[in-house]
């Protein structure tokens, strides 16, 4: 299968491969369903259309991909975001095939190439549970490895078994190149025996699941950014790019002033892996940079919107490292701050993992807890000595808040209901 690699050598795209008969079939109808969903009202459509074209033609996600050259973008926080600065980067070079909506299940991926057949590139967002299967069927040319952290242990289940998983699904494609984070100490386990791999200094705040090695089972011990295990050879290795607060720095010296719209050191960290992927896809490393540094919000996080007498920014998080980092980009000066949190499904129902984020005191900020879950989140505050008050519709929650800037801190299914609301409320004007 060395299709992914067919062009590398000039950063080109491959030729494209027709679409079988009952191929194109399934595409015409989902195309018709994804239509038919957004009439009616009942949504965007790109999953039902991915499920019925999947339906009748099992290979059509392999069809899709043949003739293209794909990028694949996974792990535990930051696929969304470093998806979407990977597609900014590659479309200096031409059109690309994407799923900005975060759609990162087999029928999502199916619709983002359904939604652009003449790309000749596509950046794709995975699920990790995903990522293996589908890298059988896309056949990838590159695979940025972000980081590994607990996640909905509900449904994805223990942090060692994914890396397992994932390991075993990259030796299944040697020619791909691996653009691996060497400071998650797990996601180095996973491209440490690749043939091809572009390590970058990503950083990662958040090393609750990463004490041991996940090779031996003995401690990891700390110097500084350094890392090794005290049971092998396994250690960080030497990165080919890394960060600092005001360059972007990679091979032969290449040093390039990296300015981000987006906040927070995770996200130079994803910007950094977003330019190590397109540059090994052709890409100019200063049309790269300047490229990921335009992307300014990503399905709606980040963003700022007026509501009533009320500046609000969104901000999305999933589990306790990525919680973490959202903390960080609260804005210590606002006039009211906002924690919205779900137990649904996509959330993971098991919120245990409130208890491993370290919540903080805002002094002087109006903390409000939100969300169906609020009074789980009430009780973590305080015990976090954090004063607060209750009011569990989000936006009502807002609209409590002093007149001013509100940060909005909520999970998936909050961030989503909420941004809904939102939009009702300012089309009501």
């Amino acid at each position: 299968m060395a299709k992914g690699n067919s062009a590398s050598s000039e950063g080109g795209a491959v030729a494209r491969q027709p679409i079988s008969a009952r191929g194109k079939l399934a595409l015409r109808a989902a195309r018709s369903a994804s239509w038919a969903s957004r009439k009616t009202g009942r949504g965007a459509g790109n999953m039902i259309g991915g499920l019925i074209a999947l339906k009748i033609d099992k290979t059509i996600l392999a069809q899709l991909a043949s003739y293209r050259d794909t990028v694949l973008v996974t792990g535990t926080n930051g696929k969304s975001t470093t998806t979407r600065m990977t597609a900014a980067a590659l479309a200096t070079l031409g059109e690309v095939a994407t799923n900005p909506d975060g759609a990162n299940m087999d029928a999502g991926i199916v619709a983002a190439y359904n939604q652009n057949l003449d790309a000749s590139r596509a950046a794709i967002e995975v699920d990790e549970l995903h990522l293996p299967h589908v890298a059988d069927f896309v056949d990838p040319r590159a695979i940025i490895m972000l980081n590994l952290t607990r996640d909905q242990l509900d449904r994805v289940g223990e942090i060692n078994m994914i890396e397992r998983r994932l390991r075993a699904g990259l030796e299944r494609h040697p020619e791909a190149t691996i653009i691996a984070n060497c400071d998650d100490v797990l996601i180095t386990s996973v491209a440490y025996d690749c043939k091809n791999v572009i390590w970058v200094a990503a950083g990662n705040a958040w090393l609750g699941d990463s004490v041991s090695c996940p090779r031996t089972g003995e401690p990891i011990a700390r110097d500084g950014a350094h890392w090794y295990s005290t049971g092998g050879d396994f250690k960080r290795p030497e990165p080919h790019w890394w960060v600092d607060d005001t360059h972007l720095h990679g091979p032969d010296g290449l040093a390039l002033p990296m300015e981000l719209a987006l906040p927070g050191r995770a996200n130079r960290g994803n910007a950094a892996q977003a330019v190590a992927a397109s540059v090994s896809m052709g890409v100019d490393p200063s049309d790269a940079v300047k490229a990921v540094s335009s992307v300014r919000e990503v399905a709606g996080r980040y963003s700022t919107v007026q509501v009533g007498a009320h500046n609000v920014r969104m901000l999305l998080a999933k589990n306790p490292a990525g919680w973490q980092e959202a903390l960080s980009m609260v804005d210590s000066d606002a006039d009211g701050l906002v924690i919205a949190v779900n137990g649904q499904v996509p959330d993971g129902e098991d919120l245990s993992w409130l208890w491993d984020v370290r919540f903080e005191s805002f002094e002087g900020v109006q903390v409000v807890a939100a969300g169906e879950r609020g009074t789980d989140l009430g009780v973590r505050l305080t015990y976090a000595d954090v004063k607060h008050t209750l009011v569990k519709d989000p936006l009502e929650a807002i609209k409590s808040c002093p007149p001013g800037q509100v940060e909005v801190l909520a999970n998936y299914t909050a961030f989503l209901g909420l941004n809904r609301a939102i939009e009702r409320e300012v089309s009501r004007g």
